[in-house]
């Protein structure tokens, strides 16, 4: 994974920030493995807690014990939360990070609720309690692979971005096609309605809410049908190539010592993040070229 913060260096002047840091971002030590699973147990049960708090039986039946079960978890992520700040080099940086955010949104409702009454605030507070399922993006932290598939979406946004725009010009041509061979009596009453037909039925999903009933629209609806087969491969393909060519490129590139990047070209001198000089590159004077 790529790292948020840089880590401290060996001449680190506290020990036990720099031994704090490699339990806590790093996963290549036994130590690091074993906080990892930890916290992916603690992340799925705290998941598993807010879903059966969610459930009104279970939430009369047993409403002590996910209380102090939810109490529990929020501790466990504070705690956390603390000793990430304490062991970056820049804690305000690593707390607007994505993760840095994601993990005070796994803490904050739960404190929340105490100071607001649930008389006056109950829909603010519901909605802050279902905040606590953000806590199953911590997860990601914690995928080896990740940093690959960020990099795969990023290099297919424009593609993608291209893709969509195309899909959006069919559907509002197929739906109001469709308007006007249809017509209200068979259900398509707007061309709004009729391009919301067109989406479900162009992404094979097929509620069945709207058909039909022309055979001019029953042909136009097959031909949609059709067509959406061949456009879904279209964005899977696109974000398949880029994780082979994002995978290839992180095999042959350098890791930043500085932000742990790893994407790099084989030619690169200095990391295209942070800036910082990629161990193993040497200058022409020092190769011996000049």
């Amino acid at each position: 994974m790529i790292l948020t913060e840089k880590p401290f260096g060996p001449n680190c002047s506290s020990r036990w920030r720099e031994r704090l840091y490699i339990i806590i971002f790093e996963s290549d030590t036994r130590a690091g493995k074993l906080f990892d699973l930890a916290l992916i147990l603690a992340i799925a049960c705290s998941v598993l807690v807010v879903m059966l708090d969610s459930v009104r039986q279970y939430q009369q039946q047993y409403a002590g014990i996910l209380h102090a079960a939810e109490w529990f978890f929020t501790f466990l992520f504070t705690v956390e939360y603390i000793l990430r700040l304490l062991c970056v080099d820049r804690p305000a940086r690593y707390a607007r990070s994505f993760f840095g955010v994601i993990d005070l949104l796994a803490i904050v409702p739960t404190y929340f609720s105490v100071f607001l009454p649930e008389a006056v605030f109950i829909v603010v507070i519901r909605v802050l309690r279902i905040l606590r399922v953000f806590r199953i993006l911590k997860l990601g932290a914690y995928l080896g692979e990740a940093d690959i598939l960020v990099q795969s979406l990023a290099a297919s946004r424009k593609k993608i971005e291209v893709f969509v725009f195309a899909v959006l010009m069919l559907v509002i041509i197929f739906g109001s096609i469709m308007y006007l061979v249809e017509g209200e009596a068979n259900g398509f009453t707007s061309i709004p309605r009729s391009i919301y037909w067109a989406i479900v039925t162009l992404t094979t999903v097929g509620y069945g809410d709207i058909a039909p009933h022309t055979n001019l629209g029953q042909m136009l609806a097959s031909v949609i049908m059709i067509c959406g087969y061949g456009i879904i491969a279209v964005p899977t393909g696109i974000v398949s190539a880029e994780m082979v060519r994002a995978t290839e490129k992180r095999k042959q590139g350098r890791i930043c010592s500085g932000c742990g990047d790893r994407f790099h070209d084989p030619d690169a001198r200095f990391c295209k993040s942070c800036g910082d000089e990629l161990p193993g590159t040497r200058s022409p004077e020092e190769s011996g070229l000049l």
